[in-house]
């Protein structure tokens, strides 16, 4: 018989391992993670992104274990795979959640939180001036080639975290809950500059209603807090995508540090 049509059982599930396990970890990545998993992003494309990246990953990685189809052993990789996937792509969503929980401070301290839009990267009603910071920070993600150094963190993950079948530390799940923490702080920092100008103008507005009872405060308050609302977006809208950057940089190194934690 000709040894090249010579297939054994074995040696099939062995060249399917190899092709399954990244395409799990990787789709599920690309699943989760923002702008390459957005929902305005076509299904067909994520899972077509998925596999030519598997198809391009797989030849580099060592051979996969030897493992029984439908034991606990496949099931517990089956699981591993998508739970590494999905700690990867929260990761990434940590740094657009703190611009859009930016985005909205800004806007119910404004008066423009009425104004909702559905959020194309995580599929929730968001006011518009989410969407304004949402847009930016995707613009200056694909300007600073953030998609490249996402992927390649992802390729990388398989040599930090190789599919062998070891277990796997929870420090990296401990990790992964304190760098969650990270939207509040980042959120407070991007919106500060908006929270102090319209608490002054609040005060101001306070002020002047103690001094002329008479003036309808309504009717003047609210235009004139929502111009000056617009006024410190567009100012301070340069300063956020400073801090977006910053994000950026971290979340890359916290990666890389809690996929080494997570080295069992």
């Amino acid at each position: 018989m000709d040894p090249v049509l010579h297939l054994t059982w074995e040696g099939i599930t062995a060249q399917l391992g190899s092709f399954l396990w990244p395409f799990l970890r990787i789709g599920t990545a690309l699943g989760i993670a923002p702008v390459l998993g957005a929902r305005t992003l076509p299904m067909r494309v994520r899972i077509g992104l998925a596999l030519i990246l598997s198809m391009i990953v797989a030849p580099l990685l060592p051979p996969a274990p030897a493992i029984s189809p439908w034991s606990p052993e496949m099931v517990v990789l089956v699981l591993q795979q998508i739970l590494i996937g999905m700690a990867f792509g929260l990761a990434l969503m940590v740094v657009f959640s703190a611009m859009i929980l930016g985005g909205q401070i800004i806007a119910m301290q404004s008066g423009l939180g009425f104004a909702s839009l559905i959020d194309p990267v995580s599929g929730v009603q968001t006011p518009v001036v989410s969407q304004i910071y949402v847009v930016m920070a995707t613009l200056v993600f694909f300007s600073l080639n953030g998609h490249l150094a996402m992927i390649s963190s992802l390729v990388d993950s398989f040599r930090v975290l190789p599919v062998d079948g070891r277990s796997i530390r929870l420090d990296g799940v401990w990790s992964l809950l304190l760098w969650t923490g990270e939207i509040f702080r980042y959120a407070v920092r991007i919106a500060l500059p908006g929270i102090a100008t319209l608490l002054l103008v609040n005060l101001a507005l306070g002020v002047i209603t103690r001094a002329a009872p008479q003036l309808n405060i309504f009717s003047i308050g609210f235009p004139v807090i929502i111009m000056i609302g617009l006024a410190v977006i567009s100012l301070t809208l340069p300063s956020a995508m400073v801090i977006f950057n910053h994000m950026l940089d971290a979340v890359w190194l916290f990666i890389h540090q809690a996929m080494a934690v997570s080295r069992g």
